[in-house]
């Protein structure tokens, strides 16, 4: 035991902490799934179908006076925002049942004043509602896919036990992200599937490196139990865990400040995902190996060669 104490200096994995994390993740995935259920996603255009307008002005635009320009033009639900440079303006509108696109386009270029010279319209999208619904159940079914590869990955690498602690912290973290997205109504797109998708593959990679320590270590800690080999493993690993979220977290927060609105939801997302997933590989997905009874015997090959079957007592 004092090899135990010399290598651990936080007891992240003692019965009570683990309890008490278990019941904030709990309470942060029940709270995540009533609010989607309730409120749901503020989808944007990509999934909701619509229409998509590029600006380019001669000067710095003023997105209160384009949003009430519109608003007077009867499109109050416009959503506008800036693309890149203060001169680059970006207009998504939802579908309108009642008017064709092309009818809508125009109404919306005479509100914003596109006739004259100051304003171009650079680029013209229009999505239709059966599109939007088709990429909505193609990003699910990405998630998904991407969770079940990781489990048999994870399965073949080390061991089920630790598959299903992987893949129950992968879950948590994208359960919490989209539940944050849900509770403050942030404009969800393909672009936030992306970062979705990137924090899956942000925690595993930490989870991976946790489970790899602790493969060695129930090894080289012998005939200490489970618990202590996963402690002295979070330990060893943790100057790399906050190193890699803090300076990754750092380049997330100058996008968000310097990237402009169109990459905001992007970067909130990751730097949601990503302080939940380095908090969910420290405490999930071991304490889920853990409450699985994972220990050093099921890392132990099975002895294959019959002569030395026989040779067993």
């Amino acid at each position: 035991m004092r090899l135990i104490k010399d290598k651990t200096s936080i007891d992240f994995l003692g019965a009570k902490r683990r309890k008490v994390a278990v019941g904030l993740s709990l309470l942060l995935i029940l709270l995540s799934v009533a609010s989607l259920v309730d409120r749901g996603l503020a989808f944007g255009i990509d999934f909701t179908g619509g229409l998509l307008l590029e600006l380019g002005y001669d000067h710095p635009a003023d997105l209160d006076d384009i949003r009430a320009n519109l608003g007077a033009a009867g499109f109050p639900d416009a959503q506008v925002q800036r693309f890149g440079a203060d001169t680059d303006v970006l207009v998504r509108l939802p579908p309108h049942d009642d008017k064709e696109p092309a009818a809508i386009q125009a109404e919306l270029q005479s509100a914003l004043g596109v006739d004259g010279s100051s304003v171009v319209v650079r680029r013209v999208e229009s999505v239709s509602p059966q599109i939007g619904e088709e990429l909505t159940e193609q990003g699910g079914l990405a998630m998904i896919f991407a969770l079940l590869m990781i489990f048999g990955y994870v399965m073949f690498r080390f061991q089920w036990k630790f598959a299903a602690g992987a893949v129950a912290a992968l879950a948590h973290d994208v359960i919490i992200t989209l539940g944050f997205f849900s509770v403050f109504q942030w404009p969800f797109d393909l672009t936030v599937v992306a970062a979705v998708l990137a924090v899956i593959g942000y925690s595993l990679n930490d989870t991976v490196v946790v489970f790899d320590r602790v493969r060695e270590n129930f090894f080289k800690l012998r005939g200490t139990s489970a618990e202590d080999a996963m402690n002295v493993s979070v330990n060893e690993t943790l100057a790399r865990t906050i190193i890699t979220g803090l300076t990754t977290l750092i380049v997330l927060v100058a996008l968000l400040v310097l990237g402009g609105e169109s990459i905001a939801p992007f970067s909130i997302a990751l730097i949601v995902g990503i302080l939940v997933g380095t908090y969910s590989s420290i405490y999930t997905a071991s304490a889920a190996a853990l409450m699985l009874g994972v220990s050093p015997q099921d890392l132990i090959e099975p002895v294959k060669d019959p002569d030395l079957i026989d040779d067993l007592p």
